[in-house]
């Protein structure tokens, strides 16, 4: 069973509702999620925890850009008996599942899986940048908030903050960072240009922002669902019947629209990218290595965003070695400039492409 559903209102707050339902009607003890961690005590803005009340779940209830992982809370769910749901994306949900095929504690104990849709993962290096594009010492951050809710602004209108340990805020518009461009792939996890689930699709339920005129302009956020457990959408039903939710069902192709960029990168792209990133490597795909449909166009698109990935990194690292951050951001800067030229059309370069695209085809 599979079913798709709309949901007007805040972005994110499906995967609250659907967690919360399960504690509340005691189908599990606990839901295990990234939540904030102190940077003091490991490092880490983010970290995985379990909640096993509402106060603890809510705070941990937004968008986390960060690399995390699993060990502790999957130890703890060995160590103390009851029934526990996961919130991950794609990749940790997979993992989850063929952790549990392997462990006879884990299997029994980790019931429900609730995946988020996923374009790809960053490194904490963009935390680093944030700060360093708003002024401030990665080391004086206290708390990161990657996307602050506005319902007067699109829900497309990511906005950041920083809050210091002085009390001060800084925030700025993701669309004014020079890695704030989320396809164009800067501090991307290399895996990810190997990856082809975009909606988590062994999931007992995904969640994704409906990235769609009219709902990606609606500042209240819209998700989409993908539900495949019965329990999980007897939940739903109540919910809906109660009209404590306000869902629409949609089909798979909405669905897909929603998440039309996430598709081509993951379908089309991953196609090309076969055929030539990391020849050491060569997984197993639903798709095969094959790109002669594409345009040259398309194809330096998907060239950039590898470049991008990659070197993004390393400017990085060679900016904070000699402590000059210019280093990195003149980069960036340049980076961008060309790959909004090919793919948006934007500027001087966006000119000469759309020239050399009706010359050569």
């Amino acid at each position: 069973m599979e079913d798709s559903y709309r949901d007007r209102g805040s972005s994110g707050g499906m995967v609250s509702w659907v967690a919360a339902e399960l504690l509340q009607r005691g189908l599990v003890d606990g839901i295990a999620h990234v939540a904030p961690a102190d940077p003091d005590a490991g490092g880490r803005f983010f970290r995985y925890s379990i909640s096993r009340d509402l106060d603890a779940l809510n705070r941990g209830a937004k968008s986390r850009y960060y690399p995390v992982d699993m060990a502790g809370i999957l130890e703890e769910i060995r160590a103390v008996p009851g029934r526990y749901a996961i919130v991950g994306i794609p990749c940790f949900i997979k993992s989850v599942h063929l952790t549990c095929a392997q462990d006879t504690v884990l299997r029994e104990r980790i019931v429900f899986t609730l995946g988020l849709v996923c374009g790809h993962m960053k490194s904490r290096n963009m935390v680093e940048s944030f700060g360093w594009q708003m002024g401030v010492d990665v080391r004086d951050v206290a708390r990161v908030e990657y996307r602050l809710k506005d319902p007067s602004r699109p829900a497309n209108w990511y906005r950041a903050q920083l809050s210091c340990r002085n009390g001060e805020e800084r925030q700025q518009d993701w669309w004014h960072l020079v890695d704030g461009d989320w396809g164009s792939g800067f501090f991307q996890n290399s895996a990810c240009d190997f990856c082809d689930d975009v909606v988590a699709e062994t999931a007992d339920i995904s969640f994704g922002d409906a990235w769609v005129e009219p709902y990606s302009s609606d500042g209240r956020g819209t998700n989409v669902v993908v539900v495949r457990s019965p329990e999980i959408h007897a939940l739903l039903r109540n919910g809906m019947e109660q009209g404590r939710v306000a869902l629409s069902p949609v089909d798979a192709g909405f669905v897909r629209e929603t998440q039309a960029a996430g598709f081509r990168q993951r379908r089309e792209g991953l196609a090309y990218r076969l055929g030539w990133a990391r020849r050491d490597v060569k997984p197993r795909k639903r798709v095969h290595s094959g790109h002669h449909h594409l345009g040259w166009r398309r194809k330096l698109i998907y060239r950039l965003r590898y470049m991008i990935s990659r070197g993004s990194s390393g400017a990085f690292q060679l900016a904070k070695r000699l402590g000059r951050p210019g280093i990195f951001m003149a980069w960036g800067r340049l980076m961008l400039k060309l790959y909004h030229g090919v793919t948006y059309s934007r500027g001087r370069l966006g000119a000469a492409f759309d020239w050399a695209e009706r010359r050569l085809g």
